[in-house]
């Protein structure tokens, strides 16, 4: 638990400039929080891929099968990408969590156009980083992505653990919390059901569940080995510096809009 404690210590600013970002009390319209969710939406599409790079990493996908050399490991990126992918939505169905965002934000009306005409270039065979860099999201949102991508096609497994559990897991349900709150608090009237189920499942089971399985699979993947928890650090204060930067890209789009609205 030292060396978990070292990390923390290592990114304590970076997480404490996260959760007390101004972004929070910018979210002031219904037109704002559809501005807000139309750039995290990456950022909950691009999460999927990191679990999926650890299951590939850390389970057997492929045929034929054997067993993988992270038993105990396996067993914890599993339990997650089952939740993630196909966790029960407030209607019956099973959705993966990014289904359910780009739901929450067609229900609030927002635009989820452009985030499928992203996808539709991804999903079509071009190289996904070159998708990113010929799109026309804002610098910082094209930074995050690149970083992630860049971490899952070059990183070692316990450096795509840390990206996921310290950029993500462990992060989520604090700041999820202080999104919910300026929700709560400035649209009590407005129907936004399906979103703060999101929030609140995503709050329910990181902080419960997935938070301490990824912890474990962070010690397991770098047991007693320094220079992997150096690695395990540094990547994890990277994480969330580029989430920073995402969530002043957002920022700075909802001021223009409130400068506009002036």
């Amino acid at each position: 638990m030292e060396s978990i404690k070292n990390v923390n210590n290592h990114i304590a600013s970076e997480r404490a400039q996260l959760l007390a970002h101004p972004l929070y009390a910018e979210i002031e319209t219904i037109h704002d929080l559809q501005l807000f969710m139309q750039g995290h939406i990456y950022a909950v599409w691009d999460f999927m891929s990191l679990l999926k790079a650890l299951q590939q990493k850390l389970t057997c996908t492929t045929t034929p099968w054997y067993p993988s050399k992270h038993p105990n490991t396996r067993y914890l990126i599993n339990e997650i990408v089952v939740a993630e992918e196909s966790d029960d939505y407030i209607d019956g169905r099973k959705l993966s969590h990014f289904e359910m965002y780009v739901d929450a934000l067609e229900e609030i009306g927002g635009d989820t156009q452009e985030i499928k005409k992203f996808l539709d270039a991804v999903y079509t065979g071009t190289a996904v980083l070159s998708v990113i860099a010929d799109s026309i999201l804002h610098p910082n949102i094209k930074e995050f992505l690149t970083f992630t991508f860049d971490i899952i096609e070059n990183g070692e497994p316990h450096e795509i653990a840390a990206a996921f559990t310290f950029g993500r897991e462990d992060l989520i349900p604090e700041m999820f919390s202080s999104i919910l709150k300026e929700i709560q608090t400035n649209f009590p009237a407005t129907n936004l059901e399906k979103l703060l189920y999101y929030f609140e499942r995503h709050i329910e089971l990181d902080g419960d569940e997935h938070g301490p399985l990824a912890m474990k699979m962070i010690m397991e993947l770098c047991e007693e080995d320094p220079l992997k928890w150096k690695e395990v650090a540094e990547v994890s204060k990277l994480a969330l510096q580029k989430r920073i930067k995402l969530w002043d890209a957002i920022a700075e789009t909802l001021q223009k809009n409130n400068f506009i609205k002036v």
